[in-house]
């Protein structure tokens, strides 16, 4: 099978998710393309089937990958698509019902926006990078976590992915 995964990314934690998920498929013996939005991918044609990752920050995804989405959506709605979102707000699933909610809704919005229905969309908790932020971010993402029920020590790095669940959606995605 011929795999194609195009994702944006911010602070380089969607990157890593992507090519986790290139490897991973290779590992399978499917033929594999991970390719970051801005750098021009390829279009869904001649692939079976296509993910598409992008990271949300301030309540919005990045542009590039909406531009690809709306570039591609036909194509994709007529292949197996899927979608992963990568953010803390994916943290909060059982913790803090508004977040999820509005993780839902702002994706739910994405859809709507670019017209494309994928077969899955799948939720992924990101990393707090704390030794990369400057001050005023790192204020931010530590009450953003505390809400959240993350990590507050901003002195280390914290990565909450769940490497078996984005394989689990992976493994779904290639089902025949």
């Amino acid at each position: 099978m011929r795999v194609l995964i195009v994702y944006g990314t911010t602070e380089g934690q969607t990157r890593k998710v992507a090519n986790f998920l290139g490897d991973e498929a290779e590992k399978m013996g499917h033929t594999v393309v991970v390719s970051d939005s801005t750098t021009h991918p390829p279009g869904p044609l001649g692939y079976d089937v296509v993910l598409v990752g992008a990271s949300l920050h301030m309540h919005k995804y990045q542009s590039s990958v909406i531009h690809y989405i709306k570039n591609n959506a036909q194509a994709l709605n007529q292949k197996k698509s899927g979608f992963f979102s990568v953010s803390l707000s994916a943290l909060s699933e059982g913790h803090d019902e508004k977040s999820w909610d509005e993780l839902h809704e702002i994706t739910s919005a994405l859809m709507t926006e670019t017209d494309w229905s994928p077969k899955k969309v799948e939720y992924v908790a990101g990393a707090l990078l704390y030794t990369k932020y400057d001050f005023f971010k790192r204020f931010v993402m530590r009450t953003i976590a505390k809400r959240g029920g993350g990590d507050i020590d901003t002195r280390h790095d914290h990565e909450y992915t769940d490497w078996e669940k984005v394989k689990a959606f992976l493994d779904n995605m290639l089902k025949p």
